[in-house]
C-alpha cells in the first residue's frame, strides 16, 4: 500500500446491511478490496450485517464501497454505515474473519 504526502492512509469501518450473508459477500468484498490494494479485514455479524475494517487511500477506499453497494449477484444491498478514522497500519493484508 503506496502513500502519498497529499493522500495519507485512512482507516474505514463500515457496517453493510440487507442480504450479505450466505451469498458470497465475504469472499466478493475480500476480493475486490485486495484488486483494490486494500488491507483489512471482513466478517459476518450475528444481526445478519457484514463488517469491514479496512485502510489505504480515501479515495480508493470510496471506490471499494461502491462495488460493495452492488455486490455479488445474489445479494441485495440495503445500507452501508460508514465510520473514518486515522489508519492504524496493523493490517499487512486483507482477510476473512471467522
Amino acid at each position: 500500500m503506496t502513500q502519498t504526502a497529499d493522500d495519507p492512509p485512512v482507516r474505514a469501518r463500515s457496517l453493510v446491511g440487507g442480504r450479505v450473508q450466505g451469498v458470497g459477500f465475504r469472499a466478493f468484498a475480500a476480493r475486490t478490496a485486495t484488486r483494490l490494494d486494500l488491507v483489512g479485514g471482513v466478517r459476518n455479524l450475528d444481526d445478519g450485517r457484514v463488517e469491514l475494517d479496512v485502510e489505504g487511500r480515501r479515495t480508493v477506499i470510496e471506490a471499494l464501497l461502491r462495488e460493495l453497494k452492488i455486490g455479488p449477484p445474489a445479494s441485495h444491498v440495503t445500507k452501508i454505515e460508514t465510520e473514518w478514522s486515522a489508519a492504524t497500519g496493523r493490517y499487512s493484508n486483507f482477510s476473512i474473519w471467522y
